[in-house]
């Protein structure tokens, strides 16, 4: 009996350790084939030592709370960055009118009752951001945001308030130079536009909706973004970052707190944010500063064509044709359409179906980065140009001329520097004179009006077909002629007699 006993615990002892090596196995390859079916699994390999795959759940795989850290980025553009507070009008006019009982009275009022009133012109307000870009004082914003402007407030991020000098405009490009008396200032640094990627993180920094130093994180969702019909600018950094009113002038920056852009304008059908926005690369404001600092003006250098990026025109003509086949030797470039006549272009060589591909060690894919390009250049500049023409790469050498096909620096012009001052005519003088519009000649001195033969008196009327009625509509005209390719104004008026006359003034190039 007890041996009975003995052999029915052993045989019970051997069932439970086999059951349990069972059941440890199972365990395990169950936990083996979880793991190879569960998604939040990953496994790394090492061939060397380790030939089957070391499984790790994503807890420990070590993967980071977030992409990258941009506290500091944001840390060094807010300090750079300014709220622009634009006050437009408030200036004091004078009104001249009929008293509406002068016929009731005669002349008891003199003057055959004519009065006048005195009064201020409505302010407006605006607001926008700025990037200050050197200690002692200058600031980088969007020209639409200073335009018009009567007085520039500019607010730091520590607090401190200053009144703002406009040192130059460029509304083809959408930038202005302001600048305000202080020293020591947290200067931004500049980064490099160029090579900034596509999907690499950036920071919009600027006063959307008047709330000061307001931080957007996106990332650079396209470069070279043209076409967008808002200015001259035709190759625009798009980000994802979000971007509203008030964040135009405002900082575009890298992760590493670099200045890469300036806010300008966001794409949207509300007026609100959609998903994208656009800054102007620095590669563009850099050229644009040191202009304005050295001239006064812009110097452009143009190359003298007319075409657009080649994989716009060959989508196209699939379009039209589904069986077209591009024959051109090449995909990217940009397509010469016309040679304008004595230009940079015609000089060197280049003629309508040559592709353009490069310029100096550029490489050239689209009409977005020939114009950014072409942008870093000053008339005068000598650089090689790349083009395939009959399937075939050549390099031409280009000397670059300005609109006026001149290769001379043109520097900026003022009525006061040209010796012109005007004068409002007042309703009496214009019923005197017979006429309905018009402004008066105060004096003329030494330069470009007097050369014309403009006489002291005259009566300006119109300018290069617009309409004068008032000294700014003068200036607006006077400013389109610097810019036109002629750089000519052509006024038409009177003398206070009433001949009629017409002058021609040539502005110089230097």
């Amino acid at each position: 009996m007890k041996q009975t006993t003995k052999r029915f615990y052993g045989t019970l002892a051997a069932l439970a350790f086999f059951s349990g090596l069972t059941g440890s196995f199972a365990f395990a390859l169950g936990n083996k084939i979880a793991s190879r079916n569960s998604v939040s699994a990953s496994y790394v390999v090492d061939s060397k030592e380790n030939p089957e795959p070391v499984f790790m759940t994503c807890s420990n795989a070590g993967t980071p709370a977030q992409p990258i850290d941009l506290t500091e980025a944001a840390e060094k553009g807010c300090a750079s960055v300014v709220y622009i507070k634009v006050t437009a009008g408030g200036d004091t006019k004078v009104v001249r009118y009929r008293n509406p009982f002068a016929d009731i009275f005669g002349d008891f009022f003199g003057d055959e009752g004519m009065q006048q009133r005195v009064y201020k012109t409505p302010k407006q307000h605006s607001s926008g951001s700025g990037v200050i870009i050197s200690s002692d004082g200058y600031i980088v914003t969007n020209n639409h945001v200073v335009e018009n402007a009567s007085k520039i407030d500019v607010k730091l991020n520590d607090n401190r308030e200053f009144t703002a000098t406009v040192v130059g405009t460029d509304p083809a490009s959408d930038l202005a130079l302001i600048k305000i008396d202080a020293k020591e200032l947290p200067a931004i640094v500049i980064g490099d536009s160029e090579t900034l990627k596509v999907g690499e993180w950036v920071l919009a920094i600027g006063n959307p909706f008047n709330l000061t130093s307001t931080v957007t994180a996106g990332i650079v969702s396209a470069k070279g973004r043209g076409s967008m019909g808002a200015n001259g600018v035709q190759s625009f950094i798009q980000t994802d970052a979000a971007i509203n009113k008030g964040n135009s002038g405002g900082a575009l920056v890298n992760a590493r707190g670099e200045l890469v852009g300036i806010n300008a304008m966001l794409l949207s059908e509300t007026g609100g944010y959609q998903g994208y926005g656009f800054a102007i690369p620095v590669s563009i404001m850099k050229k644009v500063v040191s202009d304005i600092k050295e001239y006064g003006a812009v110097q452009r250098a143009v190359l003298g064509i007319k075409g657009g990026s080649l994989s716009d025109i060959i989508d196209s003509k699939k379009y039209e044709d589904e069986n077209y086949v591009s024959d051109y030797g090449t995909n990217d470039g940009v397509l010469v359409d016309e040679v304008i006549e004595n230009g940079s272009a015609e000089e060197a060589g280049i003629k309508k179906g040559d592709v353009i591909v490069a310029v100096g060690d550029k490489k050239i894919t689209k009409m977005s980065e020939l114009q950014e390009d072409l942008a870093k250049f000053n008339p005068g500049d000598k650089t090689s140009i790349t083009i395939i023409r009959d399937k075939k790469e050549k390099k031409v050498n280009v000397t670059f001329r300005n609109v006026q096909g001149s290769t001379k620096v043109t520097k900026a012009l003022s009525l006061d520097s040209c010796g012109l001052e005007l004068k409002e005519l007042s309703d009496k003088q214009k019923k005197a004179y017979n006429i309905a519009n018009g402004i008066q000649v105060a004096n003329v001195k030494a330069g470009p009006f007097k050369t014309a033969g403009v006489p002291k008196g005259f009566i300006i009327r119109k300018c290069n077909g617009y309409v004068i009625k008032t000294i700014a509509d003068f200036e607006k005209a006077f400013k389109l002629a610097l810019d036109s390719e002629e750089r000519a104004l052509f006024i038409t008026g009177q003398i206070p007699a009433g001949e009629p006359n017409v002058f021609a003034v040539m502005f110089p190039e230097e």
